[in-house]
């Protein structure tokens, strides 16, 4: 309320807490584990940027950093001119809790509205009632003919959805067949309007314009069957008219089930929904008078569409323009796990978000096309965007990736062992190129084709924290930049077997100060964690995931390298069995670790030097530096 320009939407929130999209900020974990408030800032900007060497201070836009500081700045003043008004509540119960969750969002900028869930529930639940009041009352004074037409116009709606889904997800498809890149928008997120929004549009048109003959069908039958004083040529006219106005109520319908389905799971961007449905109606009550004319039907004004739709397209504009945007951006980083996801998948999340904007925000304006003569134009003008925008991409013209907007890559010199080799004999040693981008690698490994690389999914490598089943990799002149005085052991120091079984392991990570150990939670009730004396993780709470509870540690350059690990066995862990599948083919493993080392071996040194300018290395605390040795512990040690 106190900042100065005020830039904040809780539909981003809601997304990020349905799991749309998967990122997340360092206040997570306050919020998650310690149960904090507080406010979160993030950029949306360049997403295809963040961990990338890319990621720089020139990527920002003037006055992005200006901006957070005065509204931080003017929160913290009011902050502390009110801390002596602040107390400790008492615990509230997570009904309490949802009363009290704040709707807020601004208003270009320069306004912010904030309410509480509890006003929020008020108010659009006395939207619903009036609007299930007016249409009931409508329809009653209809009759069935009334209830027929609403039937059949919002069946068009529905055709509607239909249509513009599958031609904007039929591009989708078509995009990774045709084109070098399955996202070739990633550079240039404006495309999506010619890739996706432009054929989105087209169907949502086709499929109304159907359910519109469908409608207008109908309304000549009825009044076929009454006495009529007018000339066919006029009553067909009339009809036209009538279905038009029947086009432009449903989508009051439709924003009217969105608020219903909202305002029951207390989705706190509902405010939208009554944005969209109450300023269209108000417009269409004041202008057009009555909701079920009972005089000849007139065309619909278009003040009326101008009054109806201003408001909400001048509050929820800017957010659904960013939205697409931010999904746009983590596209880039959308396979966390290489090749777990189909190429298409990221295309059709972001062809569906498109659509369904397209849907909701045009519903009314596409019933003044149908009568329009303006149609065909609109048709061929949308079609040519559609046409031109995929040139523009086949052609090469506009580049999926460039040199600042760079394809995430990964080069890895791995370094695999069990511990089970020789004094003669060496470890399994390879380059590994993978990419948490959708597509394949082929135009980059072109550029280092003299380098011995295979592409495909024959070799899966487990890096702990995530699987790569597709990436290429190449064995080729990798003894050298490590050696076996670099290797991690896993040292068992005694089994004590029985009920209760307890194994106490010693690991030593040599030189490595950042590293990732899996413990197998099929097998292990609990353990306990230890460095020297010192307890880092103590006996208890452990939870695992897919199997697996997850151990990262990153220490400065005098960390510690060695740990003891006591691991508690679950009971008759003999006895138990499970089912192998695709999260559970190292079920036979008791320990994964991954120790990573900042250090470029000569091979390594030569793929990065010889990548294209439009790949740039990815690094987050899940990602392994470009040295990794990757042991493990067998069951059956």
């Amino acid at each position: 309320m106190v900042a100065k320009y005020p830039s904040g939407q809780i539909i981003a929130q809601d997304l990020f807490l349905s799991g749309f999209i998967k990122s997340a900020t360092d206040f997570q974990v306050y919020k998650e584990v310690a149960g904090l408030s507080g406010l979160d800032f993030a950029y949306t900007d360049a997403g295809a940027v963040y961990h990338t060497k890319n990621d720089k201070l020139k990527l920002l836009k003037p006055g992005s950093l200006q901006h957070l500081g005065e509204n931080m700045l003017a929160f913290l003043l009011q902050t502390a001119a009110s801390s002596r008004f602040l107390s400790d509540k008492a615990i509230e119960t997570s009904e309490d809790i949802s009363q009290d969750q704040a709707i807020y969002f601004d208003i270009m900028g320069t306004y912010m509205i904030v309410y509480r869930q509890r006003l929020a529930s008020m108010l659009q639940n006395s939207v619903i009632i009036q609007a299930l009041l007016i249409w009931t009352t409508s329809l009653l004074m209809g009759g069935y003919p009334a209830a027929a037409s609403l039937a059949l116009s919002f069946i068009s709606i529905l055709i509607m959805w239909i249509f513009s889904l599958s031609f904007s997800v039929l591009v989708a498809f078509l995009l990774p067949l045709i084109c070098s890149s399955p996202l070739p928008y990633i550079a240039s997120p404006w495309l999506v309007i010619g890739l996706f929004g432009a054929p989105a549009f087209i169907g949502a048109l086709t499929g109304q314009h159907v359910g519109y003959l469908i409608l207008q069908k109908y309304l000549w039958h009825a009044s076929s069957k009454r006495e009529q004083k007018r000339s066919p040529a006029i009553q067909a006219e009339l009809i036209k008219l009538e279905a038009e106005r029947w086009l432009f109520k449903a989508g009051s319908v439709q924003w009217l089930l969105i608020l219903m389905v909202g305002n029951f799971y207390k989705v706190g961007s509902s405010y939208i929904a009554v944005i969209w449905l109450a300023s269209p109606a108000f417009a269409y009550g004041f202008l057009e008078a009555t909701l079920s004319p009972v005089r000849s039907p007139k065309p619909l004004k278009i003040v009326t569409l101008l009054l109806g739709i201003t408001v909400p397209i001048i509050i929820s504009a800017g957010i659904l323009i960013r939205l697409v945007g931010t999904i746009t951006g983590i596209m880039v980083l959308f396979d966390r796990n290489p090749g777990t996801k189909p190429e298409w998948l990221g295309n059709v999340m972001v062809a569906v978000f498109v659509a369904a904007i397209i849907c909701l925000t045009s519903v009314y304006v596409l019933s003044y096309i149908h009568l329009s003569d303006a149609k065909r134009s609109i048709f061929l003008a949308t079609g040519a965007l559609f046409g031109l925008t995929l040139s523009l991409v086949l052609s090469g013209i506009v580049p999926p990736f460039t040199e600042d907007v760079a394809r995430a890559v990964n080069v890895v010199h791995v370094v695999e062992t069990t511990g089970q080799y020789g004094e003669n004999q060496n470890p399994f040693s390879y380059i590994s190129l993978f990419s948490p981008t959708p597509g394949k690698l082929m135009k980059e490994v072109e550029h280092v084709k003299e380098e011995g690389f295979i592409c495909g999914k024959e070799k899966v490598i487990d890096f702990v924290t995530f699987r790569v089943e597709y990436g290429c990799w190449s064995s080729d002149d990798t003894l050298r930049g490590w050696s076996k005085a670099d290797i991690p052991t896993l040292h068992v120091e005694s089994d004590e077997k029985g009920d209760g079984r307890s194994t106490q392991i010693s690991i030593d990570t040599k030189v490595s100060t950042r590293w990732s150990l899996a413990i197998n939670t099929h097998k292990i009730a609990d353990f306990k964690f230890e460095e020297n004396s010192d307890e880092l993780v103590p006996v208890g709470n452990k939870i695992g995931i897919h199997g697996w509870h997850i151990i990262q540690f990153a220490g400065g350059k005098n960390a510690p390298t060695k740990f003891n690990l006591t691991l508690f066995w679950v009971k008759n862990y003999a006895q138990l069995t499970h089912k192998p599948d695709a999260q559970r083919r190292d079920q036979h493993l008791l320990l994964k670790l991954r120790t990573d080392v900042d250090r470029l071996t000569p091979k390594s040194e030569r793929v990065l030097t010889k990548l294209p300018t439009w790949c740039s290395l990815f690094g987050k605390s899940t990602s392994p530096n470009t040295l990794a040795f990757l042991s493990s512990l067998p069951v059956d040690f």
